[in-house]
């Protein structure tokens, strides 16, 4: 995740299944470490249910990692303990090095940081979980210190800042059996929320290839240990499809592993529909077939697309024998909008983990360590107690579930593009929501601001109030002093700083009396994260 919120994917069983037969429930010692070769689908059936320490060592302060600077309290033993007791078998933790990371040409990353690190990788590693490391906010634009950014002018220096601290780290973890996972980074894009460009998209593929190499030709366990990259902003249609992801060469890893097998897995995230999972509001607040109240629903997102979505990655790379990892989904709290929104909550994690499973990957919940209104907490981090036993118990069972004997079969054809953004829940400890007055008219706009020290993003929704359709629509609104947008989703926006003008895309045109769409945008803000002003739809004044 980000400073932000969204989406995921991950597959390994089914390819394998198809491949080579499968073996579950895989049973060794994580202590030892001699690395053991694991075939694809024994890989999934054994990490079983996934879940994320996030907010926690990603986090930082004015651009220095920090572990408590988001609010969270410091990590414990205990706090994995409690994890694993319920259930959980693989934890990834998320991991920024920002202002960590020395000065040119070595790179040479804190000491200190380097241990923390490794002592709450050990949490969870000599429990005999699996766990998962990356390098996740280096890349975010709205992080002070970041640096690993794919349309920055100076790339000769980028790559060889990425190849040192990869180079470090797998150093420091070398000794790691396969239960260590390491993931080359995260929702790394230009932060637009659109197709991907190029050539950015191109030195994300190149990224991947330096970690690839990087980490094999240190040797030892890295020759052979599985490994986790991401496409562009881990979106399954931009890794998918057609437009410039390319998996890495592999050829400095161990000559002990068979030839037909792969070592390297798909990094995705899943949090559509988004209007359920992350906006931060009231309005969409159950999902799926099971929902009750079709005001409460999002007119996309449902079982069928969620199957469509992850089948696309079986057929691209699952059965090339390429698992994937949706390493983050989730939803949001709801519940003082909704006092059902738990169920509906534990039904969309069941379903996307039981789908994932279907399709060959494996999943972990994003969990910002936050409980209450939008957060997406599943535990109680000050005290070690659960917070969310239904949604806990809806993801171990579906992860426990029996796998095909045959390979799936999508329950529907397939869509293209999300409507989304790419995930997000505010990882920085500042948040707040604020909403425009209601009212009749021919529309109604609400707003969902989250916000932090220098950054924001903002949720709009829009609904048609009138009698009848819109079809093709803009809306102009005014940005309060100090606020650039800097990315969007679902609109397009310009210019970028005072009057504005959002503007349908292709998916969202065409408004039924009634009917609502989100769109959303992120931007910079000098200490005035106030909502926009003066809403108004194809020239309508809206409430």
């Amino acid at each position: 995740m980000s400073s932000k919120v969204r989406r995921a994917g991950l597959a390994v069983f089914a390819a394998a299944l198809a491949l080579t037969g499968a073996v579950y429930g895989v049973a060794r010692s994580p202590a030892a470490n001699a690395a053991t070769q694991l075939t694809a689908p024994q890989l999934v059936a054994d990490m079983g249910a996934g879940w994320n320490l996030g907010n926690q060592l990603e986090a930082n302060a004015n651009g220095i990692p920090s572990e408590t600077a988001w609010g969270n309290p410091v990590i414990t033993q205990a706090l994995i303990d409690r994890v694993k007791a319920s259930g959980f078998k693989t934890i990834r933790i998320p991991v920024s090095y920002l202002g960590k990371i020395g000065a040119a040409p070595n790179y040479t990353v804190d000491a200190a940081w380097l241990t923390r690190i490794q002592e709450v990788v050990n949490y969870a590693y000599n429990s005999g979980l699996y766990v998962l490391i990356n390098m996740h906010g280096d890349g975010y634009k709205s992080v002070g210190g970041s640096w690993l950014i794919c349309d920055a002018s100076d790339q000769t220096t980028i790559k060889a800042k990425y190849q040192k601290v990869w180079q470090q780290i797998a150093t420091k973890f070398a000794s790691f059996n396969d239960h260590l996972i390491f993931e080359s980074m995260n929702e790394e894009f230009d932060g637009q929320y659109g197709n991907p460009t190029q050539p950015c998209y191109q030195n994300i593929v190149a990224y991947n290839q330096i970690f690839v190499d990087t980490v094999r030709q240190t040797g030892g366990t890295n020759a052979s240990r599985w490994l986790l990259i991401p496409g562009w902003n881990t979106n399954i249609e931009y890794t998918t499809g057609s437009y410039g992801f390319s998996l890495p060469t592999d050829t400095h890893r161990s000559s002990s592993i068979p030839s037909g097998e792969q070592r390297i897995m798909i990094s995705v995230h899943y949090y559509d529909p988004w209007d359920f999972n992350g906006q931060e509001d009231g309005n969409i607040t159950q999902w799926g077939a099971a929902a009750t109240n079709p005001a409460k629903k999002s007119t996309w997102g449902q079982e069928d697309y969620m199957d469509a979505t992850l089948k696309k990655m079986y057929d691209t790379f699952v059965t090339k024998g390429y698992p994937f990892f949706v390493g983050e989904y989730g939803s949001v709290d709801k519940t003082s909008a909704d006092s059902a929104n738990n169920t509906y909550r534990a039904n969309f994690a069941k379903a996307l983990v039981a789908t994932a499973k279907k399709y060959g990957g494996a999943t972990a919940y994003w969990d910002n360590g936050y409980n209450g209104q939008y957060g997406f907490g599943l535990f109680n981090r000050s005290n070690n107690t659960v917070t969310q036993q239904s949604i806990i118990s809806a993801i171990i069972t579906a992860a426990g579930s029996t796998p095909p004997s045959t390979p799936p079969v999508s329950s529907s054809p397939s869509r293209s593009v999300s409507p989304s953004p790419s995930r997000s829940v505010s990882t920085s400890p500042s948040r707040s929501t604020s909403s425009s007055p209601g009212g009749a008219g021919a529309c109604r706009v609400v707003n969902a601001v989250n916000a932090w020290n220098t950054g924001l993003t903002n949720n709009i929704t829009i609904t048609n109030t009138g009698s009848t359709a819109i079809s093709g629509w803009s809306l102009a609104f005014t940005l309060p002093a100090g606020q650039t947008i800097t990315g969007g989703w679902s609109a397009t926006y310009a210019p970028t700083s005072g009057a504005v003008t959002a503007t349908n895309v292709s998916y969202n045109g065409v408004l039924a009396p009634g009917a609502s769409t989100t769109i959303g945008y992120q931007a910079t803000h000098t200490g005035n994260a106030g909502v926009p002003t003066g809403f108004k739809l194809n020239g309508s004044t809206c409430s």
